[in-house]
C-alpha cells in the first residue's frame, strides 16, 4: 500500500479486499432498493404488494447489516529489540494505558532478549523479567496473558481484558528458525494464532537478517516463514489461511543510496518523505507480490535504529571489531613459541562464543563510519483476500445474493490504524520501540460461553464451598480440564489460588449441571474478589468464566490478626 503522508487512520477489512466484490455487493443492494420503488409505485390496497414491500425492505436492510460490523475492539502491538538490556522500571507509556476508548488486547514482539545459556534455562523455569515487567504492569489493569512464545532471542507476548477470555480459542505457537542455515534460532520467526470471537487472527514476531546488502534475503526469509510455519488446525494450517493476519519485528529494512549526511539532515529537518522511496521494504513490495498483500501505515515517525543508548541521538561511535579471537593474547617473549596454542584457544573460545550464544549483533571492520539510521523495527497487516467468483457464478447468483453469501460476507472484520509510531524516550536499547493501535471491527460468530461456571452460596475458609459448571456447546472437553479460583488481577491461568479437576470418569453431557466441593483448607483465608475459570486443556485456554464473587474474611484470620497483601497489584 502506498504511503499516505496526510493520513494516520488506515482501514482495511474482509469485504472490500476485491474491488469487483465490494462494487458487486453494491449493485445487489441498488437492485433491492430499485425492486422497493417499483413496488411503492404499484402498490394498492392488496395485501399482496404490502408482503411484497415489507419482504424487499427487509432483505435490503439485511444485506446492509451483513456489510457493517457491529462490534469494535482495541489492539495495541509493540515491537521493539530490546538489544539484550534489562528492562527497565515503566512501560505504562509505551502501552498507553489510560488510553481511549480502552484498550482489549496487547500483542508484545520483543527481538534480542538476553539468551546466554544459563540465562535461557532459568527463564524456561520462570518467566523471564521482560514478560514479569508486562504481566506486572498489565495484571493490576485487569489484563491476562494468554499465551507466550520464545525462541531464543524473540519473545512474543499477548494479553487480553480478563471478560474477552472465553472467546479466545484454539490458542496455537509456533517458532521457525533462519539463523546458520535454519539450524539457529538467533534469527527467525515465533508466532501465535487463536480464534477471537470466532476470527481467526494470527500474530507473528520476527527478526530477519541483518545489514545492508541482504535486503533480498531477508524477503527471502519472509516468504519461507509463511510458507514453512503451520498449525494443528485444519482449517487454518497456514499462517496466510488466517482471515488477519500482523506481520511485525525488527524486520531489519534499511535505507539504500542516500548518504549519512543526507538522510540525517531529512530526518532533522522533519522530511522524512525524502527517505521512503528508498526504503528497502517499499522497493520489495514494488517487486513482490506476497509482500503487496501487507499494508502498513505511513512512516510518519523517525528512523528507529541506530541511537546511543539513554539517548536521543543517533549513533555517535564508529564500528569496531570485538571478535573473540582477542580473548587470548601471549606475551611479546612468548609469540613465537604460543602461535599454534594461540590459533587453537582463539578457535576454541570462538566456538564457544558462537554455539553457546555469547555472540556479537553486528561486526564490521574498523571504518570510522557511524550507522546510518533506518525503519529497521515495523507493523505490517493482512485481510485475507476473498477468492473472486466466475462470470457464470456471478449470473446464477445475481437473483440470490443475499442467502448465498459465505461466511466471510456475513461476518466481516475491518481493521483500522489509529496509530502507527515509535516511543523515544526509552533508551535502554539501540533501537527504539514502534507501537501501532488498531480497531477491530467485526461480526461475532458466537458470544456465549462454552461452559458457564458459579459459586455457590458464600464463600470463605470457615467452610467447605460448593461450585457447579455447565457445558453450554459441545467442545472437546477432556478429563484433564479443571477450574481454577482466580483472584481479580492474576496474571495468567496458571495464576490460581487453588483448582480442582472436572469430572474424573465419564465427561458431562450439554446443559448438564456438574456440582464440585472445594476443601475449606484451600480457600483463602482474608476477603477478596474471585471469578472460577474452566481451562480447557484442548484449547489452550479459559472457557467459562463465572461473575466476579466475594470470598468473606475467616473466623482464623480475625483471631490472627492477618492483615490483606498486595497481591498481584492489588490490595
Amino acid at each position: 500500500m502506498d504511503l499516505l503522508p496526510d493520513s494516520s487512520r488506515l482501514r482495511s477489512d474482509s469485504t472490500s479486499s476485491s474491488a469487483s466484490q465490494s462494487s458487486r455487493s453494491k449493485t445487489v443492494l441498488r437492485q433491492r432498493l430499485s425492486q422497493l420503488m417499483t413496488c411503492v409505485e404499484d402498490m394498492s390496497s392488496d395485501d399482496e404488494a404490502g408482503e411484497e414491500v415489507s419482504r424487499t425492505l427487509d432483505e435490503a436492510f439485511q444485506l446492509c447489516g451483513r456489510l457493517l460490523p457491529t462490534d469494535a475492539f482495541r489492539l495495541h502491538m509493540v515491537t521493539w529489540n530490546v538489544a539484550t538490556a534489562e528492562p527497565s522500571e515503566d512501560v505504562a507509556s509505551l502501552l498507553q494505558l489510560n488510553d481511549q476508548p480502552p484498550i482489549d488486547l496487547y500483542v508484545i514482539g520483543l527481538q534480542e532478549v538476553i539468551a546466554t545459556p544459563v540465562r535461557f534455562i532459568s527463564d524456561l523455569m520462570a518467566e523471564d523479567s521482560w514478560s514479569h515487567l508486562f504481566m506486572d504492569t498489565l495484571g493490576p489493569e485487569g489484563f491476562v496473558k494468554v499465551t507466550s512464545v520464545r525462541m531464543q532471542g524473540l519473545l512474543l507476548l499477548v494479553f487480553a481484558k480478563m471478560m474477552h477470555l472465553p472467546f479466545i480459542r484454539n490458542i496455537q505457537t509456533t517458532y521457525t528458525r533462519t539463523g546458520i542455515f535454519g539450524y539457529w534460532g538467533n534469527k527467525g520467526a515465533v508466532s501465535v494464532r487463536f480464534s477471537f470471537y470466532g476470527h481467526m487472527v494470527c500474530f507473528v514476531n520476527c527478526h530477519l537478517a541483518a545489514h545492508m546488502h541482504n535486503a533480498l534475503q531477508r524477503v527471502d526469509e519472509f516468504e519461507y516463514i509463511l510458507e514453512t510455519q503451520d498449525f494443528d488446525i485444519f482449517d487454518t494450517p497456514r499462517v496466510l489461511d488466517h482471515k488477519v493476519v500482523f506481520w511485525f519485528g525488527d524486520l531489519n529494512f534499511r535505507i539504500e543510496d542516500h548518504g549519512l549526511h543526507f538522510v540525517r539532515s531529512s530526518i532533522n529537518g522533519g522530511r522524512l518523505n525524502l527517505l521512503w522511496s528508498k526504503d528497502q521494504l517499499l522497493m520489495m513490495k514494488k517487486k513482490e507480490p506476497f509482500l503487496q498483500e501487507f499494508e502498513e501505515g505511513p512512516l510518519n515517525f523517525k528512523p528507529t535504529y541506530k541511537f546511543d543508548r539513554k539517548a536521543e541521538t543517533y549513533d555517535t561511535r564508529t564500528s569496531i571489531v570485538a571478535l573473540p579471537l582477542t580473548m587470548y593474547r601471549p606475551r611479546p617473549l612468548q609469540r613465537c613459541s604460543t602461535t599454534l596454542l594461540f590459533l587453537l584457544t582463539s578457535l576454541f573460545w570462538g566456538g564457544v562464543c558462537f554455539w553457546l550464544g555469547a555472540w556479537y549483533r553486528e561486526l564490521n571492520p574498523p571504518s570510522g563510519k557511524k550507522r546510518k539510521p533506518a525503519w529497521t523495527d515495523r507493523i505490517l497487516w493482512r485481510i485475507k483476500p476473498k477468492t473472486l467468483p466466475s462470470d457464470e457464478d456471478d449470473e446464477d447468483d445475481e437473483k440470490a445474493s443475499t442467502s448465498t453469501d459465505n461466511g466471510q460476507d456475513e461476518y466481516p472484520i475491518m481493521v483500522t490504524q489509529n496509530t502507527y509510531t515509535s516511543v523515544m524516550s526509552y533508551g535502554v536499547s539501540d533501537h527504539k520501540p514502534v507501537i501501532g493501535n488498531f480497531t477491530l471491527e467485526l461480526r461475532k460468530y458466537f458470544d456465549t460461553q462454552l461452559v458457564h461456571v458459579a459459586p455457590v452460596g458464600e464463600w470463605s475458609a470457615d467452610q467447605n464451598a460448593l461450585l457447579t459448571y455447565t457445558v453450554q456447546e459441545d467442545f472437546m472437553s477432556s478429563t484433564w480440564d479443571w477450574i481454577g479460583l482466580y483472584k481479580i488481577g492474576f496474571k495468567n491461568a496458571s495464576d490460581y489460588e487453588t483448582f480442582v479437576w472436572v469430572r474424573e470418569n465419564e465427561l458431562p453431557e450439554v446443559n448438564e449441571v456438574i456440582e464440585k466441593p472445594v476443601d475449606k483448607d484451600e480457600i483463602p483465608l482474608l476477603s477478596g474478589e474471585y471469578v472460577l475459570g474452566y481451562y480447557s486443556t484442548n484449547l489452550n485456554s479459559i472457557v467459562g468464566l463465572s461473575d466476579t464473587f466475594q470470598i468473606l474474611e475467616s473466623k482464623r484470620a480475625a483471631m490472627e490478626g492477618l492483615v490483606p497483601k498486595d497481591v498481584n497489584g492489588i490490595n
